[in-house]
């Protein structure tokens, strides 16, 4: 069969397949690495890593493992910062236990300690869902702050749970500037994020939509509910268990249980819901809306209200963000589902044509 895709005919499922199978597409995300490798390293400055980059850089990573559960298999998790806090504490265990462990290892360990928290909270997910697994999840946000405040060995012995690292290295080189930090979360948000790319447009990836569509249609059809779901826990977990591991030895050095707490599931929950659900690119949009407003509030809304005899305090500002975060959601939950990242998707639907003989 032919068709018609953006103007560029197809002939074949090995072109359709394609992990970027529209040439715009490619030359979009070629500009956007080119921009984001090249470009930004040559304007950013110190505070401009530290208190953006690197923190939407991360945030996207987190938010990119919330989607591939929420948004490709349709399973709501409020437990997404009690991940991050296992892959965080999970990576320090291994880093400081065992004298030289490289820190690209200690991050992919810390991963897998969260893909085992995750299955293991996602074994509710075979049983109910919706409202209930949301409160089952939410429990695995309990759990974690219990453990990691009671339980001394998961801290070292630290009695307040607040831990620490430093000399970072990677591949003997040192991991103390802004800018090879950033680089660094760069380039593991890249290749996670192609392989994310690749796996949801898989057979795996069409499971996961199935079930998110209608999981007894999906079971009457051969795919197991257990494994789809089981396994869209397993990778959401390792991912952002180490987004947890980034976040805690890459851009807060020192970190306690009260830095992964709900508020943290629910700002990544904020980010797949306005990005986009059901979207690679629509986790990237909804990071840095959910990242850079707050810093854009607070650089506007001030000068704003002195031009007319006002001021706005600081809890102002807070409300002000909370109201912008609530009515969003409201918007893109019941008007446009698919976010932000229908911006990135609009004029990409596929236009077929009859088949005709060759």
């Amino acid at each position: 069969m032919f068709y018609r895709e953006n103007g560029q005919f197809k002939t074949s499922y090995r072109a359709d397949q394609q992990i970027f199978p529209i040439a715009q597409d490619r030359i979009a995300v070629l500009v956007l690495l080119a921009a984001a490798f090249v470009l930004v390293p040559l304007l950013a400055s110190d505070y401009l890593y530290r208190a953006i980059l690197i923190p939407l850089v991360i945030m996207s990573l987190a938010a990119l493992g919330v989607n591939i559960l929420v948004g490709y298999c349709g399973q709501i998790s409020l437990g997404s910062g009690a991940f991050m806090a296992v892959g965080a504490y999970g990576a320090f265990n291994f880093f400081v236990r065992f004298p030289g462990m490289p820190l690209i290892p200690a991050l992919i360990l810390g991963g897998l300690c969260a893909t085992f928290f995750g299955i293991l909270f996602g074994l509710p997910s075979l049983r109910v869902k919706g409202l209930y697994l949301a409160v089952a999840t939410l429990a695995a946000q309990f759990f974690s702050d219990w453990m990691f405040l009671r339980i001394k060995w998961f801290t070292n012995n630290s009695d307040s749970g607040s831990v620490s690292v430093s000399h970072l290295q990677v591949l003997g080189m040192p991991l103390e500037s802004a800018f090879s930090k950033y680089l660094f979360c760069l380039s593991l948000l890249v290749v996670i994020a192609l392989l994310a790319k690749n796996l949801v447009r898989g057979a795996i990836g069409r499971e996961w939509m199935a079930i998110r569509d209608m999981d007894v249609a999906a079971a009457v059809i051969g795919i197991r509910p257990m494994y789809a779901k089981l396994s869209a826990f397993a990778v959401s977990s390792f991912i952002i268990g180490v987004a947890g591991a980034l976040w805690a030895f890459v851009h807060l050095g020192a970190w306690e249980p009260a830095a992964f707490s709900v508020e943290v599931s629910l700002r990544l929950l904020f980010m797949v819901i306005i990005g986009g659900l059901g979207s690679i690119m629509g986790s990237f949009f909804g990071a840095a809306f959910i990242v850079v407003l707050p810093i854009v509030l607070n650089q506007v809304l001030p000068p704003l209200f002195s031009l007319f005899g006002m001021e706005i305090s600081t809890a102002g500002l807070s409300h002000t963000e909370l109201m912008i975060f609530g009515a969003l959601i409201v918007w893109f939950l019941i008007v446009e589902p698919h976010g932000l990242a229908k911006l990135w998707s609009t004029g990409k639907q596929k236009m077929r044509v009859w088949p005709f003989p060759h």
